[in-house]
């Protein structure tokens, strides 16, 4: 059974930083893609950044230079450092492997 599950959400001021981990099981995880996407109130989910099987990674624009998503395949876990978070920043964040989806850890920027 596949289970994504996140943690290290929570209440940060402006310019702080969180670390997001889901923690995968069910599935071979060295052999995917892993992603995080995040959802704000009354938007659409977006991607935040993903990193593939190699190591490789992308970002949204909106975290480039602020955001780090790692692996720790030997965990079978994905991180997501954020650094200089910003009030746009509050969203739930999930992670994303494959076609299944976490069930979201809330991160909120506020002073």
């Amino acid at each position: 059974q596949v289970q994504l599950v996140e943690s290290g959400g929570g209440l940060v001021q402006p310019g702080g930083s969180l670390r997001l981990s889901c923690a995968a099981s069910g599935f071979t995880f060295s052999n995917y893609r892993m992603s995080w996407y995040r959802q704000a109130p009354d938007k659409e989910r977006e991607l935040v950044a993903f990193i593939t099987t190699a190591g490789n990674t992308v970002y949204a624009d909106s975290v480039k230079g602020r955001f780090t998503i790692s692996r720790d395949n030997a965990k079978s876990t994905v991180y997501l450092q954020m650094n200089n978070l910003k009030p746009e920043d509050t969203a739930v964040y999930f992670c994303k492997a494959s076609a299944k989806w976490g069930q979201g850890t809330q991160v909120t920027v506020s002073s």
